[in-house]
């Protein structure tokens, strides 16, 4: 299989002419060869976007909508296929990555619906025979940078709006997962999108990310990523004025409190854990657990933790799929090693593996007496570690959770609904499950964080198009005079009769 970019409509080469192999990192067989592409196929894909971006903002919202629903029935009929490919590229288990897959399909149909709403609003004026509304106009040419770890969900989050608000896009995908990238798009393509709406621009971020965060005409970027990544680029982009939405690391807790129901936290903290080999940015890598349940908790978990199944995402048997690369293991595996180093208690894992000889694995792994200081409690590991914390009461266990640089997600297990409503009240997180892990967010709702973790935007939910418009206020004035408004008022702030 040959990965090209789609520019203008087209499936092309890059310019550089490079190529690289794309690899399973289950396997370490190829899945794809992949073109390489330079700041030449940037600007390519931006002369498309610009000049595509005059006529598609003046198709009706409604009709642009009908493209977007036109791309979930295509998404539901071959979801199969595409979740298959998504296992080889990236590793994650076959339920794991039809999910992802109907993440996209359910954001299509919701964002399609927008396509009947795109809401401004009207409001009184203060003088008399006028008119004022608030519209939404689209920003131009915008930039997806998106990460390897659901590589169709979170282009769907992004894509989605930017096109139904009438914007242009340009895709950017994770140089780990360009194959099902290019599935994407040709859905759109299939789907009937004009040529220059959506193209596809696949390299490393250095060259291709950096091209387009620097490129004048690129008016809005939206970035999903590693914190540092995120921050090196909106200070980049602040020099040129763009609008940058940014949604990055967490450091997400899931908290037990001696009155939980203990067999549903257990369920749920392996999910949150080692689902997706605990390469989600909400996965769970803190776990605090309330000191009267803690023994007997750890136990029951690490149990299950050491009957968990690695192997290829695509055999039924298999409970946790790879890490994406070498370097992921190498990542990992420091972390693990910064952690006996800091005095934690290694409970079980802390090995890289190979499943019959091949492969980027990474065993399960759990620490015991974590401090909330030490660095394997603050920073994203982005692997299958998680670190147990004891806390003495609920209020300690809040603060704990609060005391990180990030601020994506968090959980409580209680029975008490007192003890639910003060943790709703009192974590700072943008997400907060009760009786839940930290992952399994829906479409309709905001998604990101506080701190590290974002620049304050939201994606999803009604806050979905926010990032991808501009408001424009209109003032339709009928009396057929000059009227000046704060200053043709009498006294009192009453309007002269008319």
């Amino acid at each position: 299989m040959l990965v090209r970019n789609y520019i203008n409509g087209k499936w092309v080469e890059s310019h550089s002419e490079a190529r690289y192999l794309d690899i399973n990192p289950a396997t370490e067989e190829p899945v794809a060869e992949v073109v390489k592409s330079d700041e030449r196929d940037v600007e390519a894909a931006v002369e498309a976007a610009a000049a595509a971006f005059e006529k598609w903002r003046k198709v009706p919202a409604p009709k642009r909508a009908e493209i977007l629903y036109r791309v979930g029935q295509l998404l539901v009929e071959r979801k199969e296929e595409i979740a298959r490919l998504l296992t080889q590229e990236m590793g994650k288990v076959l339920p794991e990555a039809r999910g992802d897959v109907q993440e996209a399909i359910d954001m299509a149909f919701y964002i399609g619906g927008e396509g009947r709403r795109l809401l401004g609003y009207t409001a009184p004026v203060e003088l008399p025979n006028k008119f004022g509304m608030a519209i939404r106009d689209p920003i131009g040419v915008v930039a997806c940078i998106t990460p390897w770890n659901f590589p169709i969900a979170i282009p769907s989050w992004k894509i989605f709006p930017a096109l139904v608000a009438g914007n242009t896009v340009i895709f950017k995908p994770a140089t780990d997962t360009p194959a099902t990238a290019a599935e994407f798009v040709r859905i759109f393509e299939e789907a009937g999108l004009p040529p220059g709406v959506l193209n596809l621009v696949i390299g490393p971020g250095p060259t291709v990310g950096n091209a387009l965060v620097e490129h004048p005409t690129v008016k809005a970027i939206s970035f999903t990523g590693s914190t540092e990544v995120g921050r090196d680029l909106y200070a980049r982009a602040a020099r040129h004025l763009k609008r940058v939405s940014l949604e990055m690391g967490g450091k997400n807790a899931i908290i037990v409190m001696e009155d939980a129901n203990l067999e549903l936290a257990l369920e749920a903290t392996l999910w949150a854990a080692f689902g997706t080999t605990g390469q989600r940015c909400t996965a769970c890598s803190r776990l605090i657990l309330h000191k009267p349940i803690k023994e007997k908790f750890t136990e029951m978990l690490v149990e299950r933790a050491k009957g968990l199944r690695l192997g290829n995402g695509l055999e039924p048997t298999t409970d946790v799929g790879p890490l994406i690369n070498e370097a992921a293991v190498k990542k990992v595996h420091s972390y693990v090693e910064i952690g006996k180093a800091e005095g934690a208690r290694l409970l079980c894992g802390g090995n890289p593996v190979k499943v019959n000889g091949k492969g980027f694995f990474y065993e399960p792994t759990i620490f015991d007496q974590v401090r909330p200081d030490m660095r394997i409690a603050q920073e994203e590991i982005f692997g299958p570690v998680l670190s147990i914390i004891e806390a003495k009461d609920l209020e300690e266990a809040i603060r704990i959770n609060n005391a990180v640089n990030y601020g994506l997600s968090s959980s409580l297990f209680t029975q008490d609904v007192n003890k639910a409503f003060q943790a709703i009240r009192d974590i700072t997180t943008g997400i907060v499950y009760i009786n839940h892990g930290t992952t399994g967010a829906e479409i309709q709702f905001p998604f990101g964080g506080t701190r590290g973790t974002g620049n304050g935007h939201r994606e999803a939910g009604l806050t979905a198009i926010e990032f991808f418009t501009e408001w424009k206020a209109v003032y339709v004035d009928y009396s057929g005079r000059l009227q000046r408004a704060q200053i043709d008022t009498t006294a009192f702030g009453q309007v002269p009769i008319p």
